[in-house]
């Protein structure tokens, strides 16, 4: 699948050390448009091991990856297997450029080709209208406390258009 000036694949294990990297800068500067300094560190302490990615993404979810015309990684999202997507993170260069929205039709469709019913995510501020234009529907504010520090987010969930 490709985009205007973006590709998405499957993730490879040599993805892993550039999707920890783009998680905590992602969260470190995108998340601090809706966040304070304090829940930011706390999302985001430091840079997850490399390892620790690369089992996660090969743990039996479908986690795809979008890379610039170079081929470096500009955003990744996943889809665990009951519907639940944990991630979508973009590269802070790469927000606003559609590429995130992509990654997640392209998870969304790969739900529906699999028979998953209902979709399930707990969205940041920040990625909460994202998922609402794509027909997600918030069913809870999400409060409590990440290393210590009062944090929320958004449970929200969508059934498959099948």
């Amino acid at each position: 699948m490709s985009g205007q000036d973006f590709n998405i694949r499957k993730f490879v294990a040599s993805d892993a050390p550039d999707l920890a990297r783009l998680y905590f800068d992602s969260a470190r500067t995108l998340g601090a448009r809706r966040y304070s300094a304090d829940q930011v560190a706390a999302w985001a302490p430091a840079p997850v091991a490399a390892e620790v990615v690369e089992k996660r993404a090969l743990d039996g979810r479908l986690t795809l990856v979008a890379t610039d015309l170079d081929g470096k990684v500009i955003a990744y999202g996943d889809l665990e297997q009951d519907g639940h997507i944990d991630h979508l993170y973009a590269n802070p260069v790469a927000a606003g450029r559609g590429i995130a929205g992509a990654l997640l039709n392209a998870l969304i469709a790969a739900a529906e080709t699999s028979g998953v019913q209902e979709l399930r995510v707990e969205a940041s501020e920040l990625a909460k209208g994202l998922f609402e234009r794509a027909g997600f529907c918030t069913i809870a504010r999400r409060d409590f406390e990440v290393n210590g520090v009062p944090i929320h987010n958004f449970a929200m969930t969508r059934r498959s258009a099948s």
